[in-house]
């Protein structure tokens, strides 16, 4: 019997998984130099968790979590996102002891029941981050400029920005009034769930994707006309500083994000070449969630990423056409004669930072050389009898076929010269023996 992966997952071959992470290491990277440190979460949590913080409502939590009993009778699941557990583990570690806000960065596979479709699978990567600690609109704008920068380091140009704000406590319950109001009164043309959704959560009828449902929704009251003064101060102090910043931005009055944490600022970013699935990140504020697990009154904010989408949406812009990945040499050996030498040889070069292969499958010279052309080697160095008697190794250029000899014992620091390598430590020794610092 052959075995396919289950639906809605993938494997993630050498050649996505490059790419992947290569867009993980310089997110690590960006988000570092803006003071977010790691966390690791667990991949399931107690299942009331997500309940407590993503909301009843939401189609999450009532279709696409995978939950299960373990051996304990205990409910758990696999988490769908990221910062519930990220939080979770901030009220658990008592992290609001430490120098606020606590930055913080993760990067994992989440768990979703839904459709499989282009980008979006049952299993998905993400990476985001969560500042903890501080209400102050600055470091909304900065984790916007966060994400920004953090597309644009990857190579995206075609970006749009929306930022919208979910409200805050006072003004919040007066327009979920008005927006439950309204919907009563389109009931009729509105989908079987979306019914459900205007006792449930009013605010997520702004996510229903049936064409019906977004026609009334068009001509719904928005929340951003019936913020309150300390919202909307807030708010305007947020678009200050993009503005300031130089960042181009879309007031959508309709983005509210599908999770039922969020206050304030709200923001997400789309990418033309992802057809109707197009948000490759978003994020916003919560400053109510800390609290839901627990702790203290405690602000916060983040954003999440999505690696498959953004991993298209790169791609598709050709940004990936800058990543080198060829490895560096392709030691070629003829006979078994320099075998054990050729094998100190792949040692010393490996020391010095140099990635390095030769042929475990006893192909002929002619095969080899073929081998190393398909695995786009940068260079390769040929390693006989011959060379061994006169202490003289050819190497070369697989790109141009320009060839040079090199003196057996000089080629590490001949390699590392050429490459643009920090310079080589070690030395290879002759038939048998190691490699000597």
């Amino acid at each position: 019997m052959q075995f396919k992966a289950p639906k809605g997952t993938t494997d993630i071959l050498p050649d996505v998984a490059r790419r992947w992470q290569y867009l993980e290491h310089k997110a690590i990277e960006l988000f570092s130099i803006y003071g977010y440190e790691p966390i690791v979460t667990p991949m399931f949590e107690h299942t009331e968790v997500f309940l407590r913080s993503i909301g009843i409502s939401t189609d999450i939590v009532q279709k696409e979590m995978y939950t299960f009993a373990d051996k304990g009778g205990r409910s758990l699941t696999l988490r769908p996102e990221g910062t519930a557990p990220v939080i979770r583990a901030y009220v658990d570690h008592n992290m609001n002891q430490l120098p606020q806000p606590v930055k913080l960065y993760y990067t994992g596979p989440m768990f979703r029941y839904e459709r499989p479709q282009a980008g979006r699978y049952r299993q998905f990567w993400q990476m985001g981050i969560e500042a903890i600690g501080s209400d102050d609109p600055a470091i909304d704008a900065e984790a916007i400029l966060l994400m920004i920068n953090y597309f644009k380091s990857v190579g995206l140009k075609e970006l749009t920005l929306y930022i919208n704000s979910m409200g805050c406590d006072e003004d919040r319950p007066v327009y979920i009034r008005l927006l439950k109001d309204y919907a009563e009164e389109n009931r009729e043309k509105l989908c079987r769930d979306c019914q459900k959704r205007i006792d449930l959560n009013p605010l997520r009828l702004f996510d229903c994707k049936e064409e019906s449902c977004q026609l009334v929704m068009k001509d719904a009251p928005k929340i951003i006309d019936y913020l309150d003064k300390e919202c909307k101060a807030h708010f305007n102090k947020v678009r200050q500083y993009l503005d300031t910043q130089g960042i181009a931005y879309i007031i959508k009055p309709e983005l509210v994000r599908g999770l039922d944490y969020y206050t304030k600022t709200t923001f997400e970013v789309v990418s033309p070449f992802l057809g109707a699935q197009n948000a490759i990140g978003g994020g916003g504020r919560y400053n109510k969630l800390v609290e839901e697990f627990g702790g203290p009154p405690t602000p916060g904010i983040g954003f999440a990423i999505g690696t498959e989408r953004l991993s298209i949406a790169v791609e598709r812009e050709g940004a990936f056409l800058s990543i080198d990945n060829k490895m560096d040499v392709f030691v070629a050996v003829p006979d078994e004669a320099a075998r054990s030498t050729a094998i100190n040889l792949l040692s010393a070069l490996r020391e010095a930072g140099i990635s390095s292969d030769l042929d475990y499958m006893g192909r002929s010279l002619k095969g080899q050389l073929k081998y190393a052309d398909k695995r786009g080697f940068k260079y390769t160095v040929f390693l006989g009898s011959r060379e061994l008697e006169s202490g003289e190794v050819v190497v070369k250029n697989m790109e141009t076929s320009e060839q040079l000899e090199v003196p057996l014992k000089e080629l590490v620091d001949k390699l590392s010269e050429i490459l643009g390598r920090p310079g080589a430590v070690a030395r290879v020794k002759g038939p048998g023996t190691g490699v000597q610092g």
